[in-house]
């Protein structure tokens, strides 16, 4: 991480208690329909680097008892810096040992098995993992390429179309799911909203999805 000084950090919320309420309820949102497209306004400024919803997301969650990693575009920056100084929470060098990952879009994304599982007795202590995508936005269940999203939450089928997840990643959704209560859960970011895709979620593409509707 780069050393930024104190005072070229942006500011926060302006109101932090009802600033990281109000984000917090646009997670709980995303986590509770998952696939639907939620807005986080906010008035933090955030780091140029990195998107500003999934840096409002963290800012809202962290605290001085919570560890971070930040793939390599974020761990260059400020960012780390930034939620140090208005969170207090910890950096760490291995995602494995982090209750948050952020990653930046273009960065590569550690193998969900790889990230804190949690456990049967303290599934809430596994990771939540912020991803930084180019796009994500509901659509209709027949275009090419969209995600089939099933599960708690959803009527029926979500169809979601997203642009920068590893080529892997339906395989490795797949095996997260497998192995509920543990797994990850993760947030897919943009600049202004995010979507949700909790460990309960089912998610294929293709034609197999489509089939299954």
């Amino acid at each position: 991480m780069s050393a930024t000084p104190l005072a070229s950090l942006g500011a926060g919320f302006s109101n932090e208690a009802f600033g990281s309420q109000a984000v917090f309820r646009a997670v709980l949102q995303a986590l509770s329909h998952p696939g639907c497209t939620v807005a986080v306004e906010h008035d933090a400024q955030t780091p140029a680097v990195g998107h500003a919803a999934s840096a409002a997301v963290l800012l809202a969650l962290l605290d001085s008892d919570c560890t971070l990693w930040l793939s390599p575009r974020l761990a260059d920056s400020d960012v780390g810096g930034w939620l140090r100084f208005h969170t207090g929470c910890t950096l760490v060098a291995d995602a494995a040992l982090a209750r948050f990952v952020w990653v930046a879009q273009g960065d590569s994304l550690p193998a969900l098995h790889s990230l804190n599982q949690g456990s049967d007795i303290y599934p809430d202590q596994s990771a939540t993992c912020v991803v930084d995508v180019a796009r994500s936005a509901a659509t209709t269940a027949d275009t090419h390429g969209a995600w089939q999203l099933r599960g708690p939450g959803i009527q029926d089928v979500a169809a979601l179309q997203v642009d920068g997840l590893p080529n892997d990643f339906e395989a490795q959704w797949a095996a997260n799911h497998a192995v509920f209560p543990c797994g990850v859960d993760v947030l897919l970011g943009t600049a202004g909203h995010i979507v949700g895709l909790p460990r309960t979620t089912r998610a294929t593409r293709g034609v197999d999805a489509l089939q299954e509707v």
